[in-house]
């Protein structure tokens, strides 16, 4: 072989690693900008279901304050009929046994002048 033939048997083989090279790399660029625009859409959505999760939780927060704000007056007659409930009981607790010595019959004392105030309108 002459000299000329091996630089050019040289050169053919430099230019065909070269193209596999250029190929390869061409390739991984086209498959990493699929994969950019694939992460790009997974992106998106992942901030529009944020967005809409927050936009849950505020209108939940809202209707919590309205709820709150609609059972305030509610809570605040429960707890005038607890107290007034607490109140009676201590009466009937500190109240002597209707029968000395004998706590059932007492209890069923206890029980049936509590029935009457029951039926009273």
């Amino acid at each position: 072989m002459t000299p000329l033939q091996i630089l050019l048997a040289a050169s053919l083989a430099v230019n065909g690693l070269l193209g596999w090279a250029y190929l390869s790399q061409r390739d991984a660029t086209t498959e990493a900008r699929s994969d950019l625009q694939t992460m790009k859409g997974q992106r998106d959505g992942i901030r529009s279901a944020a967005s809409a999760c927050s936009i849950g939780v505020e209108q939940l927060a809202q209707a919590g304050e309205q709820r709150a704000a609609a059972a305030t007056p509610a809570r605040q007659a429960a707890a005038g009929r607890a107290a007034d409930h607490n109140r009676k009981a201590d009466a009937i607790l500190a109240a002597p046994a209707a029968v000395p010595g004998d706590a059932c019959a007492s209890a069923q004392a206890r029980v049936d002048d509590w029935l009457k105030g029951r039926a009273l309108p």
